[in-house]
């Protein structure tokens, strides 16, 4: 597995800003290390902000035009001979720019590099607004978000072609969070980060133990495939 990392998210939220981009490049490297990756590309791109500034400040992903930043990603997926891309879904996850344009770019490059098999990673909106629901009813709010700011983002139920079992990997996810440990503190509500890396099983298993996918040109089916490779030509496995 490649991952490729637009920007070290230098902007983002965090208790301590000095120096943010390059401690969170470590952080990526140690959760890399822990979930097996082979390789990370790192493009360099500054971090857009989530809506501020305004305007893109010069050099950052989303000043950067698209062409330019496919045909980097495009020669990785090449020099790999890539089976699968995985991108943002359409709505960016909860809408930060910068990874809205991660989307189009990585659209854009496949097609270039002639990826065969897309996949937007995502979460079932409807399992995310049931358990937002359950923790503001004992008084906790991951990241600052509430229904109604989540009631368009990720992706619909009816969207989603893949659904996979990862409950024996839960363990290796929740390490991999706590290495990002810039992410887990900063304004004023439990950040998302800290609370799923913190979740006791068998809640854990519960919350982590999912992963969404939308194909990106495969029409949802009754039951979801559980082989995100079965537009490769493999045996399609499904939710029961």
């Amino acid at each position: 597995m490649v991952v490729l990392v637009a920007t070290s998210g230098e902007r983002g939220l965090a208790q301590e800003r000095a120096g943010l981009g390059s401690r969170r490049v470590a952080e990526l490297e140690r959760a890399a290390e822990l979930l097996g990756v082979a390789r990370i590309v790192l493009l360099g791109y500054g971090d857009s902000g989530f809506r501020e500034p305004v305007e893109p400040p010069p050099g950052s992903l989303c000043a950067t035009p698209v062409d330019e930043i496919a045909g980097r990603v495009a020669a990785v997926l090449e020099e790999e001979a890539a089976d699968a891309l995985t991108v943002y879904d359409d709505n960016g996850g909860y809408g930060h720019r910068d990874h809205l344009r991660v989307r189009e770019a990585g659209l854009a490059a496949a097609a270039r590099a002639q990826t065969p098999v897309v996949l937007a990673a995502t979460v079932d909106r409807a399992a995310l607004l049931r358990g937002m629901r359950v923790l503001r009813r004992i008084g906790i709010r991951p990241g600052g978000m509430t229904p109604d700011l989540l009631a368009a983002a990720f992706a619909a139920a009816e969207t989603i072609t893949h659904e996979v079992d990862v409950r024996p990997w839960v363990g290796v996810k929740q390490a991999a969070l706590r290495a990002h440990a810039s992410q887990t503190s900063g304004g004023d509500d439990v950040r998302t980060v800290r609370l799923l890396a913190k979740l006791p099983r068998p809640l854990s298993s519960i919350v982590l133990g999912r992963e969404w996918f939308v194909e990106v040109g495969r029409q949802p089916a009754a039951r979801r495939a559980t082989d995100l490779f079965a537009s490769l030509g493999e045996s399609v496995q499904f939710v029961e």
